[in-house]
């Protein structure tokens, strides 16, 4: 059974940092790209970044460049989301989503509708 799981969200000041993981399980090590997507009260899901299946490819919304990280240890089948110098607009649940298509082990996607599992979510609340 395919399954993500995040974890690491919470509640942090602006400014601080947090590191969000999304744990893979039945999934073969490195085929697979993840997307990391939020979805704020009242809006629409938007991507945040994704990353492919080798690692040797990312990708950022231009709100979270500079700022956001993603990397990914394929040992442990888990991706990472580093956030730094967060920002009350940073508020959302945060998911995290399998693309499993052909090509995903070389390039990622920022489309939601593209990817095939999802995890159930982490709030992340930025507020002081």
């Amino acid at each position: 059974q395919l399954q993500l799981v995040e974890s690491g969200g919470g509640l942090v000041q602006p400014g601080g940092s947090l590191r969000l993981s999304c744990a893979a399980s039945g999934f073969t090590a490195d085929y697979y790209a993840i997307g990391w997507f939020r979805q704020a009260p009242g809006k629409e899901r938007e991507v945040v970044s994704c990353i492919s299946g080798s690692g040797g490819s990312t990708n950022y919304a231009d709100s979270v460049k500079g700022r956001f990280t993603i990397s990914r240890d394929n040992a442990k089948k888990t991706v990472y989301l580093q956030m730094n110098s967060l920002k009350p607009e940073d508020t959302a649940i945060y998911y995290c989503a399998a693309d499993l298509k052909l090509f995903a082990r070389l390039r990622c996607v920022r489309a939601p509708n593209e990817y095939d599992y999802w995890g159930q979510g982490t709030q992340v609340t930025v507020s002081s």
